[in-house]
C-alpha cells in the first residue's frame, strides 16, 4: 500500500468520517484557512490514482469515498512505522512511548488489563 502525504491523510481522515463526500463538503470540514477549491479537488484525484479513493457521478459533480478502511491504513502505517525505527520490534516502540511520555503505573495497569482481556 502506498503511503499518503500529510495533505493527503488530511483528505482521507475526512472521507473516512463522512463516508460519501463532494469536493465542497470536504473543504467544509477542513480547518481554516481553508485551500482552494482546486487544491483539494487535485488531492482527491491523487488519492483516486493510488487507489484510496473511487468516485460515483451524482448531478453535474462526483461524490468521492474511500476504498481502503481507516483500520487497514492505520495497521500498514503502524507496521512502517515499527519496522522503521524500531527494527521491527513492538516492544520497543511501547518502551519508547512509555519513557517519552512518562506513562504512570496506572496507566501501564490498564494498558496490560486491556491487552489480556482481548487475549481472552
Amino acid at each position: 500500500m502506498k503511503q499518503l502525504t500529510k495533505a493527503e491523510e488530511e483528505v482521507m481522515q475526512i472521507l473516512w468520517q463522512l463516508k460519501k463526500a463532494n469536493v465542497a463538503a470536504i473543504i467544509n470540514e477542513l480547518p481554516e484557512p481553508k485551500p482552494a477549491y482546486n487544491t483539494v479537488s487535485t488531492i482527491v484525484r491523487i488519492l483516486e490514482s493510488k487507489g484510496f479513493v473511487d468516485h460515483e457521478q451524482e448531478g453535474k459533480g462526483y461524490l468521492y469515498f474511500p476504498l481502503i478502511a481507516q483500520s487497514e491504513y492505520s495497521n500498514q502505517s503502524i507496521t512502517k512505522l515499527v519496522d522503521n525505527y524500531f527494527q521491527g520490534s513492538f516492544k520497543s516502540m511501547v518502551s519508547f512511548f512509555v519513557k517519552k511520555n512518562d506513562i504512570s503505573l496506572h496507566d501501564m495497569e490498564a494498558i496490560m488489563k486491556e491487552l489480556n482481556d482481548k487475549k481472552d
